[in-house]
């Protein structure tokens, strides 16, 4: 299957995840600077901070959702914007000797982080210009990290382009609840309590605006049926997406 069409894919346009948040930075081009220095700031401690954040279980939901998304032993597999390598770890752990995983991330301080700990080939470079040949891929996995791009368009159609047919992308996400009790809820634990644990945690590093900005991005992000519609129109098939806790969502669409 070829590319979509140039017209469809401008026909598509342009989308960002969440506006402008002025009290990080002030203009949209400022706004890839500000996260990739706000990670690479908090790398030597984010483990410690997602373990703060999910309570110990992460490790399990993301294994089990790649799992329920078709990831199998044999293949090949990259997970971009790894960070530290929490998702890039259990893809591993999957796939198998007879795999192959790879991860990828714009922030140095990030990758040092995941080269430390994990043996497996690790790449500096962003989500809307992979580095990689066209159909070279069987699976791509992004954790979290969809918030932070300047557009849907640009990463979706760089999925599509380095899948094999048949291929899958999985997003995880965490999205804003729906009803004003569970985003009551979600808002005091995400917003309020989590960068206070992440303050005492891990103190000299900015770990409690990391967390503040995650909350707010969430607050700010487009609807699911959004990223949904980009999916659509990069030329994916069977798009969904699943909802866990009413907070975990995994989108997931096959070339």
């Amino acid at each position: 299957m070829n590319a979509p069409p140039t017209a469809e894919r401008q026909a598509a346009g342009s989308q960002a995840p969440h506006p402008t948040l002025p009290g990080y930075y002030d203009v949209a081009e400022e706004r890839a600077g500000f996260v990739r220095r706000l990670f690479d700031d908090t790398a030597r401690h984010y483990d410690r901070i997602n373990a703060v954040f999910s309570l110990g279980t992460g490790g399990r939901y993301r294994r089990q959702t790649l799992q329920r998304a078709g990831l199998r032993s044999g293949m090949r597999v990259l997970d971009v914007a790894c960070g530290t390598g929490l998702v890039t770890r259990e893809a591993a752990r999957i796939v198998g000797a007879e795999g192959h995983v790879m991860g990828l991330d714009p922030s140095a301080g990030m990758l040092a982080e995941a080269r430390r700990q994990l043996r497996l080939p690790f790449l500096q470079g962003r989500a809307e210009t992979l580095p990689l040949a066209d159909a070279s891929l069987d699976f791509i996995t992004m954790g979290y990290a969809l918030r932070h791009v300047a557009d849907l368009a640009g990463p979706f159609a760089e999925y599509r382009r380095v899948l094999r047919p048949g291929g899958t992308v999985l997003l995880l996400e965490i999205g804003r609840p729906d009803g004003p009790v569970a985003h009551a809820l979600a808002k005091t634990y995400l917003g309020k309590v989590v960068p206070a644990l992440c303050r005492v945690a891990a103190p000299a590093a900015r770990s409690g605006m990391l967390m503040q900005y995650y909350w707010d991005t969430i607050e700010a992000c487009v609807p699911a049926e959004t990223i949904l519609h980009h999916l659509r129109m990069a030329g994916f098939a069977q798009v969904e997406c699943e909802t866990t806790l009413g907070i975990f969502r995994s989108y997931i669409a096959r070339r």
